[in-house]
């Protein structure tokens, strides 16, 4: 039926397909889309004259030798729509394919022809004709054809011509002598984790119950049953490989080590081994694949830090010594990241003679421990390394395991930021740790949901980090803690907090937003339990998220106009719109009495949409009637800054 396509041709050509969404930078970089989920796809079609057109949507799989396609609909003004479904995790690539429909454009001239009595047979044989050089499409469609072609042989009618189940039994059956197909479009479908979870980033070597003792995984493992009852989806480990002695930091980031610090776990690398070696304090490689195990029992995943950096102990060193960045004398070049400066690692130089050497090195480290279990990865300071690389890097990974995901750790410039997205990373930190205003969280997120960055852009609202302690938590206030968790765990659908959140850890380095006595540069053992800790308050917002879809995606959302400046408030809505959940967080400690108005929201799809009548408290169970399209509420930010709201019709 289909001879092979050609190109949309430039202006003069037959067709024009145009303003093509979704693509990213006009097809350069991939769209982001979850397996199992549509994909609707949308583009202007139009040609000269006045023939009808037909447009379909194909599509496939890297893997696929062979197109499938789904018919596109015209809903007016040249714009044209249609979805498929990628079913696996993977890349995809789509196209728009239209051609001229010459039966329906003949039946549309015979139409509307006026009739004036004039004899029409040559016209009907014109169309009759067509019949006879229709190539075979379904078995139904052919018998069709078959039917009415004998119709108006045997009875010369012209209306056996216009059968309405002939019109499209012949749209499917005839040559497409002019069919054109736009570029190509890629697409990846991750697997539905990279659109949801809750992240719990911790220090492994932090997790024991003595003093001074160096955590194990077994350690890790004890601590599980704790982390999963406050509702986490992911453990995140920081670097669990061996550490340098060279240049090793001490206490608070202290040029000199002294006896017994443990040093900076992202100094990677000794005689113990590099990258794919496992600290031999933590323990050994089966009990990482103990722990790994252990999460799953959970329900949990297990999160690695990538950190493309070693220690000047690293066997790289002695293996590829031209591997590293050096000074004019020869000396090894210290790790760099402005304004700070790294004297206990060095940086690969991924221009030396040997740089693809190094990348393979470096592929077949990440795969090394997808191997071993882990399928995801936070990558730390990405910017810091050639995007090419990047690039390259995940697409060799997910072609090996399209399960795995990647997120990216960079807080730098945002068109960087953006630019490391589009290139392949399934997450990204953002800038959210630092917006507190109204104002700013409205416009931020505006930007996020927007169009181009909701197409490839999926953020991960960190309240906190090992390297920040942001200034407004570091007055220890439990109200701040939850309402910025609220913030995070409502605004986005991935968002995380680094260990220690939880008992609401503030103290500063003073004047700066970093940790004093950093866990980066010290054992750390806590009392997980001790008072004070809301991990009560942690454990219901993950619950909520987990029960109500609208919270499991970050782009369908809208703002409400609340007249109180210093309370947020918002709608979310699943993709089938059957939740829909509105929230309401206070962004200073006083109380807040306001008005929530609700008139436009509603409830369900198509014609069982229907306007919001009643909110329920998801953390209560109260019920409130929408009186003049809102409600009259009240937050006190003391015992919980945050209303959660399911909407009922």
């Amino acid at each position: 039926m289909n001879k092979t396509a050609r190109p949309v041709e430039s202006a003069g050509g037959t067709f024009h397909i145009t303003d093509v969404y979704p693509s990213i930078d006009a097809g350069r970089f991939p769209v982001k889309r979850v397996a199992g989920e549509p994909v609707e796809v949308w583009a202007d079609i139009y040609r000269d004259g006045h023939d009808v057109i037909s447009a379909a949507l194909a599509w496939r799989h890297e893997a696929d030798e062979e197109w499938r396609r789904a018919p596109m609909t015209l809903y007016g003004d040249d714009r044209w729509g249609g979805a498929f479904t990628p079913e696996q995790p993977g890349r995809y690539s789509y196209a728009i394919e239209a051609w001229t429909d010459e039966f329906a454009s003949w039946r549309r001239r015979f139409e509307q022809q006026p009739a004036t009595g004039g004899d029409r047979t040559l016209d009907a044989l014109e169309g009759a004709g067509m019949l006879t050089k229709a190539q075979a499409g379904s078995p139904a469609e052919a018998a069709v054809i078959i039917k009415q072609c004998e119709i108006y042989l045997q009875t010369g009618e012209a209306g056996a011509l216009l059968a309405p189940e002939l019109k499209q039994a012949m749209a499917g059956s005839q040559f497409r002598t002019d069919l054109t197909r736009s570029q190509l479009f890629p697409l990846v479908a991750d697997r539905p984790r990279a659109r949801y979870g809750a992240w719990y980033q911790m220090f492994p070597r932090s997790q024991g119950k003595v003093n001074g003792e160096h955590g194990t995984f077994k350690d890790c493992i004890a601590r599980l049953p704790d982390i999963a009852a406050m509702g986490f989806d992911i453990v995140h480990l920081t670097p669990i490989h061996p550490i340098g002695t060279q240049h090793r930091k001490g206490r608070n980031n202290a040029a000199t080590a002294l006896p017994g610090d443990p040093g900076s776990p992202y100094a990677i690398g000794s005689a113990d081994g590099g990258h794919d070696t496992v600290h031999p304090e933590l323990g050994t490689l089966d009990d990482f694949r103990s722990f790994v195990v252990a999460c799953e029992a959970h329900g949990m995943e297990v999160a690695l830090d990538l950190a493309v950096q070693c220690s000047p102990d690293h066997p790289w060193l002695r293996q590829h010594p031209h591997w590293f960045k050096r000074r004019p004398d020869g000396s090894l070049r210290a790790g760099e990241h402005p304004p700070q400066h790294w004297d206990d690692v060095v940086m690969p130089d991924f221009a030396n003679e040997d740089a693809a050497a190094l990348s393979h090195a470096l592929r077949e480290i990440v795969l090394f421990w997808v191997s071993q279990g882990v399928k995801i990865f936070r990558v730390d300071n990405p910017h810091t390394k050639p995007l090419p690389f990047w690039e390259w890097l995940i697409r060799e990974v997910q072609r090996h395991d399209p399960n795995v995901i990647f997120l990216a750790e960079a807080f730098t410039q945002p068109k960087l930021v953006k630019g490391l997205a589009k290139l392949g990373f399934t997450q990204s930190y953002t800038y959210f740790t630092w917006r507190t205003e109204r104002l700013e969280l409205g416009r931020y997120l505006g930007e996020l949901i927007g169009h181009p960055e909701r197409d490839f852009f999926r953020p991960n609202f960190f309240v906190n980090t090992p390297d920040i302690l942001p200034f407004h938590l570091q007055s220890g206030e439990s109200w701040m803690f939850k309402s910025r968790l609220a913030l995070a765990a409502t605004l986005s659908s991935n968002y995380g907090i680094y260990s220690g959140f939880e008992l609401l850890e503030h103290a500063p380095i003073p004047g700066r937003e970093e940790y004093l006595d950093s866990e980066k540069y010290e054992i750390k053992v806590r009392d997980w339990g001790r008072p004070g800790n809301i991990k009560p308050y942690i454990a219901a917002l993950n619950r909520i998220r987990c029960y109500n879809p609208a919270l499991q995606q970050t782009a369908n959302l809208r703002f409400i106009g609340i007249e109180d400046g210093n309370v947020i408030g918002f709608i979310k809505e699943a993709p089938d719109h059957g939740n829909v959940v509105v929230a309401a967080i206070a962004l200073s400690r006083d109380s807040h009495e306001f008005w929530l108005p609700l008139g436009d929201a509603a409830v369900g799809s198509g014609d069982l949409r229907r306007p919001v009548a009643t909110v329920e408290d998801l953390v209560t169970g109260e019920r409130h009637a929408l009186e003049w399209g809102g409600v009259r509420l009240r937050i006190d930010p003391e015992r919980d800054p945050a209303l959660l709201l399911r909407c009922l019709g």
